[in-house]
Formats: C-alpha cells, sequence, structure tokens
C-alpha cells in the first residue's frame, strides 16, 4: 500500500477527527464500507438467540443437537468459500462491485431465513449470510484503506473492526426486542436484511477504489477521486506514490507470475515475510482456539445452564458477553501502541491461559456431578459461565 505505515494511536485518531470534520465526504467512504463489517458482527451473533425460538417452532432442533450445531455452524462454512471467492472478486471487479455483490447476497440469505418452512431452509440461508460475512470480511477494509488518505488510514480501518463487535451487540439487543413479537426468530433473522440495502444504496452512489482504477489504467477517474480526498497540494503527491506503488507491484508479478501459488511462493522465500507469516497465522488460529466463537454462537444455551430458564433472561445476561467484546475491543484500540503489540498480548495470553485452566477444570468437576447435586451443579455451572464471560473479554484486551 502507497503512503506512510497505517500507525494506530492517539494522534491518529485526533488526525482522524480533523481530517473527516474538514472533509465529510472520507467519513462517508469509511462509513459505508464499514456496514460490512456491522453485517458481519450481526449475523454471527444474531443466531445465539434465535436458536432459543428455532428449537421451540422445530421439534427436530429441539432433540437433534447436531441439526443446532449445523445451523450455527453453516455460516461459518459460507464464509470460507465467501472469503476465498472475494479476493478473486476484488482484483477482477472491483471492491465497489464486490461490496454491493455481498449486500446482495446478505439480503437473499436474511429473506431465505426469515421466510424458512422448516430447519432446512434455515440452514441454506445461514450458508448464503456466509458467503456474504466471507466476501465482506475481505472487502470492507480493503476499501477503506484504499480509498482513505494514508496518515489516518489505520484509525479509519481500525473502526472496522469496531463496528464488528458493535454488530454483535446489536444482534442481541435486537434479538432482546423481538422476544415477545409473534415470530420472534423469523424477526431476529429478517432484520439482517436492512443494513445490506442502506449499504447497497450507499455504495452506489460512491466511486470505486482509486487504487483499483489506477490498475486497470483508468488514471483520469482515479485522480478525480483523490481530488475529493486529499487538498489540492498532496493529490500530485499522492498520485505519483500511487503510481510508484503499482509499478513495483507490476514488475514483482512479472517477475514471480501473477498467480495465487506465484505469489505465496515468492511470499515463502522471503525470510523476513515468511516469519511475518509464521507469527500472524500462529496468532490468528491460536486466538481462535480460546473459545470466543463458541460463547457467542451459543452464549444464551450457556446462560440457561447456569439455571437461568426463561429464553429472555438468558438473552439480557448475553448482552453481557457482547458488551465486554466490544469492550475490549475499545481497549485495545485506545493502549495497544501505548503498551506494545508484543506486550499486550503476552498479559493477555496469561489471562486467557489461567482462565482457560481453571474452566476445564471447573467442567470436569460439573460432569461428576449427578442429578441428586441439582442445586451444587447450579452454583457450579453459573460459576463456570462467569469465569468464560471472563475469559473472553481477556481475549479481546
Amino acid at each position: 500500500m502507497e503512503g506512510d505505515v497505517a500507525v494506530l494511536d492517539k494522534t491518529k485518531f485526533t488526525e482522524c477527527y480533523r481530517t473527516v470534520w474538514r472533509t465529510p465526504y472520507i467519513m462517508r467512504l469509511a462509513f459505508s464500507a464499514g456496514i460490512g463489517g456491522l453485517l458481519f458482527g450481526y449475523d454471527t451473533g444474531v443466531i445465539s438467540g434465535a436458536l432459543l425460538y428455532i428449537r421451540d417452532d422445530f421439534k427436530d432442533v429441539q432433540k437433534h443437537t447436531w441439526l443446532q450445531e449445523t445451523i450455527v455452524s453453516m455460516a461459518v462454512a459460507g464464509a470460507i468459500i465467501g472469503a476465498a471467492f472475494g479476493g478473486w472478486m476484488n482484483d477482477k471487479f472491483g471492491r465497489k462491485k464486490s461490496i454491493m455483490s455481498a449486500d446482495v447476497v446478505f439480503l437473499c440469505g436474511a429473506i431465505i431465513m426469515a421466510s424458512a418452512p422448516n430447519p432446512w431452509i434455515i440452514i441454506v440461508g445461514r450458508l448464503f449470510i456466509g458467503l456474504g460475512v466471507g466476501m465482506a470480511s475481505m472487502t470492507a477494509p480493503l476499501y477503506i484503506s484504499e480509498a482513505s488518505p494514508a496518515r489516518i488510514r489505520g484509525a479509519l480501518v481500525s473502526t472496522n473492526g469496531l463496528l464488528i463487535t458493535g454488530g454483535q451487540f446489536l444482534s442481541y439487543l435486537i434479538n432482546l426486542a423481538f422476544t415477545k413479537a409473534p415470530g420472534t426468530w423469523r424477526w431476529m433473522l429478517g432484520v439482517a436484511g436492512i443494513p445490506p440495502i442502506i449499504q447497497f444504496v450507499l455504495m452506489w452512489f460512491l466511486p470505486e477504489s482509486p487504487r483499483w482504477l489506477y490498475r486497470q489504467n483508468k488514471v483520469l477517474e482515479a485522480r478525480n477521486i483523490l481530488e475529493k480526498i486529499y487538498p489540492t497540494d498532496e493529490v500530485e503527491k499522492e498520485m505519483k506514490a500511487l503510481q510508484s506503488s503499482i509499478e513495483d507491484e507490476k514488475q514483482s508479478e512479472d517477475a514471480t507470475g501473477c498467480g495465487m501459488f506465484s505469489k505465496l511462493r515468492n511470499a515463502w522465500r522471503n525470510k523476513v515475510v515468511r516469519r511475518g507469516l509464521y507469527a500472524g497465522i500462529t496468532v490468528q488460529v491460536a486466538q481462535q482456539f480460546v473459545g470466543i466463537n463458541t460463547v457467542m454462537y451459543y452464549s444464551p444455551v450457556i446462560v440457561q445452564l447456569a439455571g437461568y430458564a426463561s429464553n429472555r433472561t438468558a438473552l439480557a445476561l448475553s448482552l453481557i458477553t457482547a458488551g465486554l467484546n466490544s469492550l475490549g475491543t475499545i481497549i485495545s484500540m485506545l493502549f495497544v501502541d501505548r503498551c506494545g503489540r508484543r506486550r499486550f498480548m503476552i498479559v493477555s495470553m496469561f489471562g486467557i491461559i489461567t482462565c482457560l485452566v481453571v474452566l476445564a477444570a471447573m467442567f470436569f468437576q460439573a460432569s461428576k456431578y449427578s442429578e441428586s447435586h441439582i442445586l451444587g451443579l447450579h452454583d457450579l455451572l453459573e460459576s463456570i459461565f462467569w469465569l468464560w464471560l471472563l475469559c473472553q473479554w481477556s481475549k479481546y484486551i
């Protein structure tokens, strides 16, 4: 990426605020694309509450846990396909069209789920939602980074992560709002169709990424967009930086090939890049194994295991999970540069490891309880629930 390194710190946020205040067009670009992150968070979080009522309406789902697991996990399966397909779409058709295509997929998934006559149609809808999630997770931060000034790029891109956790928190609020409505889970899942409509309309009137346009030899169009983003005296400098960056990229492709496997092979041969890949992939994989996805998908069920039988009460208490999730994201954004990435990660990992060890011991003890010890089991499961919440919060800070 051309321009400055996207560093995220207090001065960047101050500069970001000043820049978008002077040039609201930049915030319009970032917010419109950032709705993709909101959709990501909402559609991964909403199923936790909807599943409680889906079980009530469909006895097969109530009786077969594998059917519940399929409904939940199908979105993840779709996201894997969507992410792989989204990368190709971004390069072939551009970031704008990819975002709008993801919106169409999101909307189709929401309509299918809201009108589903049986669990299998819900599963199909979840697959569509997953495709949209995968495409949005690839495209939204890419569009924001390429359509924002280099000096505030880090601050703007970081808002996408905040919108993801914000979307998860919103999903719990929406779930709670529709607990008394006729249709309950149909409304919870159907509301997911509103944000993609809004984003589709907003993106219709916004330009393509200037970097992608320049790459397609549409230099004049790229310049016109940069003129709306940068002050007049900086446009020429950014055009030269864009030209230099893309020329270097094309030279690298000519030398190693432009195919995906050629790029991966070239990156693997570079010792610095290879070490970065080791670290980055390990961190990404490890953070998924702390159980954050499980607790987001099943937190109301975990609350009910702790003894709170009411669906509405379980959803209300699950707001704590989503709230800590969002709070942890905000804390990390504010302090990660002050404390340093490595130190911040090591401290949080100690918290995660401690909580997981305690959780493992308590779940093991819980498995020994019989029905005659139901009161003690209730207390134990309640303790497990609160420890699980602490574990998830530790993961995000």
